[in-house]
C-alpha cells in the first residue's frame, strides 16, 4: 500500500501543511500514522478522506465540522458492499491521478529536451545568418569592380 508524506499530500490536494493538520485536530476519523521520526505518513485511506472532505468542504461550502459529520454519516449509511466498491472506485481515480501526473512529467521532459533542442537548432541557424551577413557587409566595403563599358 502507498504512503505518502504531508509535502507530497499538499500538492496533490493543493491544501497547505497548516490545513492537514488543522482536519487531523478537528477530525478523529484522520489520523495519519508517524514514522520513526514523527513526520506524518499519509495512507491510501487517508488520501481518500481527505479527497472527500475537501471536497466537502470546498466545492459544497460546508465548514470543516459539517463536512466531517457528513462524512460519517456517509461512512455509517451505506451497506459494507457499497462502502467497499465506492473505496475501490476511489482507490482506482486515485491511481489513475497518480499515473496522470507521472506521464505528465514525464511529457514535460520530452517537451523540455525538444525545446531545447529547437533553440539550440536556431542559435546554430541564427549563427549560420550572422556569419553570412558579415561576408555581405565585407564585400560591400570593397571597392566594386569597375564595369569596363563605362566611360
Amino acid at each position: 500500500m502507498a504512503s505518502f508524506g504531508i509535502g507530497e499530500v499538499e500538492e496533490l490536494l493543493g491544501l497547505p501543511a497548516s490545513t492537514l493538520r488543522h482536519w487531523e485536530r478537528v477530525l478523529p476519523l484522520l489520523e495519519p500514522r508517524k514514522d520513526a521520526f514523527g513526520r506524518r505518513v499519509y495512507s491510501e485511506s487517508d488520501l481518500r478522506l481527505l479527497l472527500r472532505l475537501k471536497h466537502l468542504a470546498q466545492r459544497r461550502g460546508l465548514g470543516i465540522g459539517a463536512a466531517g459529520e457528513t462524512l460519517v454519516a456517509e461512512l455509517a449509511a451505506a451497506n459494507p458492499e457499497t462502502r467497499a466498491r465506492l473505496a475501490e472506485l476511489r482507490g482506482d481515480l486515485i491511481g489513475l491521478f497518480f499515473q496522470s501526473r507521472s506521464s505528465g512529467r514525464e511529457l514535460g521532459r520530452r517537451l523540455a529536451a525538444e525545446r531545447s533542442a529547437a533553440e539550440r537548432s536556431a542559435e546554430r541557424a541564427a549563427a549560420g545568418r550572422l556569419g553570412a551577413s558579415r561576408d555581405e557587409e565585407e564585400r560591400a566595403g570593397e571597392p566594386a569592380a569597375e564595369d569596363p563599358r563605362l566611360p
